[in-house]
């Protein structure tokens, strides 16, 4: 068992090249069920069978785990048998024609025009004002993912093209526009920058300590921005995230497009928005139509 899952694991790593976060939830995965099979009467995770998979998934539907995490916990599963039987150390893939139950996806949160121009509306008055309105602005212009931009290097930007390249999940890269005020916010940060980082760091975007930004200091800015400028709604990356991609489908209608832009794999993800967009035209017509107006009492 612990050498099997060392060998995935260094599979996902190196050649997958997953980030921590997915490897460390794959090791969750294949620790949890390994663990369940102890409990029963299973003592090698190799020896599993269908059944055993189907009960334990069964197990954590019934206590509640959502369907989305269960298709992972079974994707955990599925490639980790499937690493074996390409290493002719399994023969059949206990997981393989097992699903999670579906369950009904959720809307993303969107923050509509005004109050991104309120949250954005930052005066450039201190140096941590000035990067923290680049890194929003840089958000909703790209869509970028929260792990995009603070991987982001003093090199992927190209203020001449008005682009940046981002890396992805699986190590993907991918070209992005960058708008005309993510651009110019990004000017003024660059202007001080020097200021603020140590001289032998690459990263974009830098904490008050001259190193590369964590992510929970950017979630944090976040937060603090959210209160200082009056906003009643939580904000989190994802959310300009899903703005930017509710925005842009909103205004063109390129479904294939906004999936390019945001960087997913299938178009079905993307296809979500298209959900979204559908609210916001019904509630319009709800509005706007002669038969579907209330009457006026």
């Amino acid at each position: 068992m612990a050498d099997a899952t060392q060998q995935f694991a260094e599979h996902l790593k190196y050649e997958k090249q997953y980030s921590p976060h997915t490897l460390g939830a794959y090791q969750r995965d294949l620790r949890q069920f390994s663990e369940w099979l102890v409990k029963n009467n299973c003592d090698d995770i190799l020896k599993a069978d269908n059944l055993h998979v189907r009960n334990w998934v069964a197990g954590l539907h019934r206590q509640g785990i959502g369907g989305k995490s269960l298709q992972r916990k079974l994707s955990s599963l599925r490639s980790f048998y499937q690493f074996l039987i390409r290493k002719h150390q399994l023969k059949n893939n206990p997981a393989i024609d097992i699903r999670a139950p579906k369950t009904a996806r959720s809307l993303p949160d969107t923050l509509d025009v005004d109050a991104l121009s309120q949250l954005l509306d930052i005066p450039a008055d201190s140096i941590l004002a000035i990067r923290d309105r680049a890194m929003m602005e840089l958000f909703y212009s790209s869509g970028l993912r929260l792990s995009e931009l603070t991987n982001l290097e003093l090199d992927s930007i190209d203020l001449v093209e008005n682009s940046l390249r981002a890396i992805g999940k699986g190590n993907k890269t991918r070209i992005l526009p960058i708008g005309r005020k993510a651009a110019e916010a990004l000017q003024n940060w660059l202007s001080k920058r020097d200021t603020m980082a140590k001289p032998d760091e690459s990263a974009l975007f830098v904490s008050n300590r001259g190193k590369r930004i964590s992510t929970r200091s950017v979630q944090q800015r976040l937060n603090y921005w959210q209160q200082k400028q009056g906003l009643d709604q939580h904000i989190h990356p994802h959310k300009l995230r899903h703005s930017f991609a509710s925005h842009i489908l909103e205004s063109s209608g390129d479904l294939r497009a906004v999936q390019e832009l945001l960087g997913h794999a299938d178009i079905s993800t993307t296809q979500i928005y298209t959900h979204l967009d559908f609210q916001h035209l019904a509630k319009v017509y709800d509005n706007a139509h002669p038969r579907a107006r209330k009457k006026k009492t």
